[in-house]
């Protein structure tokens, strides 16, 4: 979802189209604010616009001239003085590197990161993980289902999947009850597996973080189920293939959990 399209689409399409101008047309550097008032200046023009948002964080971005302000799963650039707004994807045409996506994963890997093992559901090789992902699954998705039913495959290519509810439909649903009847039951894992293949789980009530889970997910911009992390915050995509998950997670770059 576009945080700034659905709620203040003209403003934004202004501030993106003046500062576009101004960049392409090339405009004089502006003399750098002071840390403080740059920050400052950046959440007030942010705050006008889109009253609604929560800021995370504001930061210098890599772009001189501008702070970068994390709202959720989003990134935006604003101007040091606040007069300009841009959202896209910043990319390091020397590095060939998506800056954007690469802050929003370190964002991400924080917040995944501070989930429990205890608030997990784990389904690791025998041996030890050269790999580990980071699952939102709904319990009543085709293609949830369809990744939980080659979950050995997973973990013979040496991943460990260890899941987050995130029911679709939202808190209270069917969907919902479904997750939290998994968690409470006395093996959960086993419960986890026979709802994938389609059998109701037995109804139970417990404390549970399905829901803590389920906002987890918002705040990491979770749109559709299952949605994959690596290990460093990296959106992987959807369903992907033992194979497929495999090549992605060595594509990443550094060592494995085995320290290869």
């Amino acid at each position: 979802m576009n945080l700034f399209r659905a709620f203040a689409p003209s403003a934004m399409t202004a501030a993106c189209a003046a500062a576009a101008v101004a960049l392409l047309a090339g405009a004089p550097a502006r003399a750098a604010e002071p840390t403080a008032a740059a920050d400052a200046a950046a959440r007030k023009a942010l705050s006008e616009l889109v009253p609604q948002a929560k800021i995370d964080s504001v930061e210098q971005a890599p772009l001189p001239g501008f702070r970068q302000v994390i709202v959720g799963s989003q990134l935006v650039y604003v101007s040091d003085d606040g007069k300009y707004l841009m959202q896209g994807a910043l990319y390091d045409t020397q590095a060939k590197r998506d800056l954007t996506a690469a802050r929003i994963a370190v964002q991400n890997k924080k917040k995944i990161d501070a989930v429990p093992e205890d608030k997990r559901l784990v389904f690791a090789p025998s041996g030890k993980p050269k790999y580990k992902v980071t699952v939102f699954t709904d319990i009543d998705c085709g293609y949830c289902r369809k990744l939980h039913s080659q979950i050995a495959e997973y973990n013979k290519r040496g991943i460990e999947v260890d899941y987050l509810f995130f029911p679709r439909t939202g808190i209270g649903t069917a969907s919902y009850d479904k997750a939290v009847s998994v968690w409470c039951a006395k093996d959960r894992k086993e419960a986890f597996t026979a709802a994938k293949s389609g059998k109701d789980p037995v109804p139970q009530k417990c404390d549970n973080p399905v829901a803590e889970q389920y906002k987890l997910g918002t705040q990491v911009g979770v749109d559709g189920t299952p949605m994959v992390l690596g290990p460093d915050g990296t959106k992987l995509g959807g369903y992907l293939s033992p194979d497929q998950m495999l090549s992605k997670l060595q594509k990443l770059g550094g060592p494995d959990l085995a320290g290869n």
